[in-house]
C-alpha cells in the first residue's frame, strides 16, 4: 500500500477486486446519529462495511471522559475481526466528503498498530462525482481475527496536560475546532465554551480545498511549517471537541511529512468535566 495516507477515487476503483482490500464506510452526523447507517443501507461503495462513530469507533462516555472515549481494545478487536479485517488487510476508510469522521477510523487503526490504512480523498462525494459504482446490498464478510498492537505513545491524557499547564506552549497543542468555538464566542455542542489556555487553533478544514478534497503535499507542508516550523520531527499534540476531527490534523501532518502527534482523546469535552481546570476564552 502507498506511503500516502490518502487514496484517490480512481485508484480505489482500480483495487475493488483486491482480495486483501477492506473498505469501511464511516458516514456519521452528530445531529442525527442514525443518518450514516441509513445512507450506508441506501448506497455504499461496493464491498464496504459500516463502522459507527458512537458504537464502533468510541465507547460510551462517562462523567470524567469526553464525548468519544476510545473503545475497549478487546471489543475493537472483535468488531474489526467480525468485519472481515485482519492484520494483513489493506484498509480504506471514507465518509461523505471531508474526512472529518473517517479520520477517526484511520487514526484508530493506527493506534491499534495497523498502518495499512488510507482515507478516501473527497469521500463519497468525490466517488459519486466520478459516477463510480454504488451498491445497496448487505455486505457479510467472512469473520477473521484481528490482533491489536496498541501504540500508547499516540495518546496524551488530561493529567499529562495539567502537569504542563504552566508551559502548554511546549506541548504544541493544536485545536482542530473552528475559530469561533476555540475563541469561546459560541459553543453549540459542549456545556462550556473556550479552549485550553496556551493551545493554538488550527481548524481542520485548513487542510482541504473548497470541494472537500485534500490540498496537495506541498500546500500541506507550507501550512504545517507555519504552525510547527520546518523541523518535521517537532513533537506536538492534536485535540478538538471530542477527539474526532483532531485525527484529521494527525493525518494532515503525516501526509505533509511531519511527525505523528499524540492525540488528546478526551479533548475539550473532557477538559471541562473538571471545573478546576483553567479555561481560555480568547485566542491566545
Amino acid at each position: 500500500m502507498s506511503s500516502h495516507q490518502l487514496i484517490d477515487p480512481n485508484e480505489l476503483r482500480g483495487q475493488l477486486d483486491n482480495q486483501e482490500l477492506r473498505i469501511i464506510d464511516c458516514r456519521f452526523d452528530l445531529a442525527d446519529p442514525s443518518a450514516g447507517r441509513r445512507e450506508y443501507d441506501a448506497a455504499h461503495i461496493p464491498g464496504a462495511v459500516f463502522m459507527d462513530l458512537n458504537n464502533d469507533l468510541a465507547s460510551r462516555p462517562g462523567e470524567q471522559t469526553g464525548r468519544h472515549p476510545l473503545p475497549d481494545v478487546a471489543r475493537a478487536e472483535a468488531t474489526i475481526g467480525r468485519l472481515g479485517i485482519g492484520n494483513t488487510s489493506s484498509v480504506v476508510v471514507y465518509d461523505n466528503g471531508n474526512g472529518a469522521m473517517a479520520a477517526r477510523a484511520w487514526w484508530l487503526f493506527r493506534w491499534l498498530g495497523h498502518r495499512k490504512v488510507q482515507l478516501l480523498d473527497g469521500g463519497m462525494s468525490a466517488w459519486k462525482a466520478e459516477n463510480y459504482p454504488l451498491n445497496g446490498a448487505v455486505v457479510r464478510p467472512d469473520p477473521t481475527r484481528f490482533i491489536a498492537r496498541v501504540r500508547d505513545e499516540l495518546v496524551i491524557t488530561s493529567g499529562e496536560i495539567c502537569a504542563n499547564i504552566d508551559d502548554i506552549e511546549s506541548l504544541n497543542l493544536l485545536d482542530a475546532r473552528d475559530a469561533s468555538r476555540f475563541a469561546g464566542e459560541q459553543e453549540p455542542i459542549d456545556k462550556v465554551a473556550g479552549h485550553v489556555p496556551g493551545a493554538r487553533n488550527l481548524p481542520f478544514p485548513e487542510s482541504l480545498n473548497a470541494d472537500g478534497s485534500w490540498k496537495d503535499r506541498d500546500e500541506l507542508g507550507e501550512m504545517w511549517a507555519r504552525y510547527l516550523g520546518h523541523n518535521k520531527h517537532t513533537e506536538w499534540v492534536a485535540m478538538c471537541g471530542s477527539g474526532v476531527t483532531a485525527c484529521h490534523l494527525a493525518l494532515s501532518a503525516l501526509e505533509a511529512g511531519y511527525r505523528e502527534p499524540r492525540l488528546y482523546v478526551g479533548s475539550w469535552s473532557e477538559w471541562i468535566t473538571d471545573s478546576s481546570r483553567p479555561i481560555g476564552r480568547k485566542i491566545d
